[in-house]
């Protein structure tokens, strides 16, 4: 008879999280989740057939924290928010930032996102081929601003050697200008809000 499963898909995720908060992505192995978890390597693979699905299981850990109901407000501040989960969500865990651009359609917790996102943008008046490239819009934004913000950050050292650069004057300019901005996620999803509203 086979041994009786001890642990959960919560545990394994929990675990492979531990492994790639403290010691970076590059870390993560079947090993040493299983040493994480106190057990042999192949005892892992009881539960999840390979380090692919033991990555998968990680994005869907770090996104179930995300509340998926929408706020009392407008559409576009109800996307606001929903798009903010995310971030913070992912920003939690820099480290497994890669991970989440992979797996993110092996995601329940994702596709449960895309659900509530889908919900408001149709009460909204949203239908068809519009819905779709508000949707593609949004997730392309967070996407690739939560990449830029914890892969290659515009801000910061980057910024400044391209503000010294004399070449090209106008990104030189800009990139003065850049230095002093905070943040600019919500100002550029804002941007993002105004194009579909007026699409």
């Amino acid at each position: 008879m086979p041994r009786p499963r001890s642990l959960t898909p919560e545990d394994l995720a929990a675990a492979a999280l531990a492994v790639i908060d403290r010691a970076g992505l590059a870390d993560l192995s079947m090993r040493a989740v299983a040493q994480e978890l106190g057990m042999g390597t192949m005892s892992l693979y009881r539960y999840v057939p390979d380090k692919t699905g033991l990555e998968a299981l990680v994005v869907d850990h770090v996104l179930s924290t995300v509340d998926t109901r929408p706020p009392a407000a407008d559409w576009p501040d109800q996307v606001t928010a929903l798009v903010h989960r995310v971030r913070d969500a992912i920003a939690a865990h820099p480290n497994a930032v890669p991970l989440t651009m992979t797996h993110r359609h092996r995601s329940p917790a994702l596709l449960r996102w895309s659900e509530a996102v889908l919900e408001v943008l149709a009460q909204a008046g949203f239908r068809g081929e519009r819905r779709v490239v508000a949707l593609r819009a949004l997730l392309g934004y967070l996407i690739g601003a939560v990449q830029l913000e914890h892969l290659g950050p515009l801000s910061g050292p980057g910024t400044a050697a391209m503000a010294a650069q004399s070449e090209f004057p106008l990104l030189a300019e800009t990139a003065t200008a850049g230095l002093g901005v905070p943040d600019g996620f919500r100002r550029g999803l804002d941007v993002v809000l105004r194009g579909l509203d007026g699409s």
